[in-house]
């Protein structure tokens, strides 16, 4: 009797749990008809309060009006937010998801896991992963009138969000100045990360809108930087990427990545670059990082270092003024002045660097140049040490 209760228990169990699911599936359908209603009622009335602020030109009205828009924006992201909850969840539970839908649930956790450790940056990023799931679901059912409508309000709104996501990382790393190397780095690949996302996202539908003449002076760049965007890198198609992505960002992002934090990734590659040059060991992979180098020297002195106000050290400034001061007087256009050009910014490097175990190589490599350039010669010395003279570079 004992055997067959049990026998009869757990077929009851089963049979409940089969009605349960065949239930589950039958009600799914009905659940995502009512939130995919109330998304569209709440994004519809996000729009209007959004086009409201954004033609208001009485002064007096404009707190109300934000108050109003700022209220519906929570709605409308409350009301994705139940969607993914009640809808997506349940159908991946019972396996009748499609890829889109596992793919979104995935990244959502992906989002909540932030919330414990960085609760800043979970906050913009689950702003972010809410906008980013309607927008691809209204791209995904082809409602062009709807979609077009939705793109001001989105790059707005996803401008301010990519703006705050920056800010925090900036912050992250003032923070870990005498940090670990490992965190460091974290943070200037989230930074990288988060501005490649934005470039390859959100700043087309901004030109879109807005039109080329009002991003003429990041257009070369953006063009470069889009060539990186596709396709597996190498290290230094990576470094060059990040250099280009930079660059736009010292005209899109200067406030949310400041001077000191911008300067902090221009050094970042720098050294990326030289370890480059070091470890490669075929000659034409070196010379094309060398190339990079002096490329990447001369994008951070024009965008940074020139514009730079504010000094720790007075002595560092005057030094630099009179480093800025024989740059400009180079013709670049001219081989000549690509070669004196090459020859300031390796003296300089050399200045910087020399002095330090860690750096013996690459600044061998600098000298090496020069020696090829002309603005420094081998002389050997005088003490003999076994089969081999010791030499050094001095200045023509």
């Amino acid at each position: 009797m004992e055997e067959r209760g049990l026998r009869v228990a757990k077929t009851d169990k089963a049979f409940f749990s089969k009605i349960s699911t065949t239930i589950s599936k039958l009600l799914i359908p009905t659940k995502i008809g009512i939130n995919g209603m109330l998304i569209t009622l709440k994004r519809n009335n996000v729009l209007k309060n959004y086009e409201t602020v954004k033609n208001n030109e009485e002064q007096e009205k404009e707190e109300n009006l934000q108050k109003k828009y700022e209220d519906a924006f929570i709605l409308y992201l409350e009301s994705i937010d139940k969607y993914v909850l009640d809808s997506i969840y349940k159908k991946v539970t019972t396996k009748t998801a499609t890829a889109f839908e596992e793919d979104a649930l995935s990244r959502y956790y992906a989002v909540i896991h932030l919330k414990d450790t960085q609760y800043l940056e979970y906050k913009y990023r689950k702003q972010k992963y809410l906008l980013d799931l309607d927008y691809m679901s209204l791209k995904k059912e082809s409602k062009e009138k709807q979609v077009a409508r939705y793109n001001s309000f989105y790059a707005d709104k996803m401008n301010s969000i990519y703006k705050g996501i920056l800010k925090n990382y900036s912050i992250q790393l003032a923070d870990k100045m005498t940090s670990d190397l490992a965190d460091k780095n974290e943070i200037y690949n989230s930074i990288f990360d988060t501005l490649e996302d934005y470039i390859a996202n959100i700043l087309p539908i901004k030109i879109n809108l807005e039109g080329k003449e009002n991003y003429k002076e990041i257009l070369a760049e953006n063009e470069k930087a889009q060539e990186f965007l596709a396709g597996k890198l190498d290290t230094r198609d990576q470094i060059e990427k990040k250099m280009y992505l930079l660059a736009i960002s010292r005209k899109l992002f200067t406030h949310s990545i400041p001077l000191i934090v911008a300067e902090q990734c221009y050094e970042k590659l720098l050294t990326d670059t030289r370890n480059l040059i070091i470890n490669s060991k075929v000659e034409l992979k070196k010379d094309k990082a060398y190339e990079l180098l002096i490329n990447l020297i001369e994008e951070y002195n024009i965008r940074l270092l020139s514009t730079k106000i504010y000094w720790e050290k007075p002595q560092e400034r005057e030094d630099y003024k009179k480093f800025w001061e024989e740059f400009k007087k180079i013709d670049r256009s001219t081989e000549e002045g690509q070669v004196q050009k090459q020859i300031l910014f390796l003296r300089k490097e050399i200045e910087k660097l020399e002095g330090t175990d860690e750096n013996k190589k690459i600044v061998r490599f600098y000298k090496d140049k020069l020696v090829e350039y002309g603005a420094l010669k081998r002389l050997k010395n005088k003490c003999k040490t076994g089969e081999h003279y010791t030499k050094r570079a001095v200045r023509v």
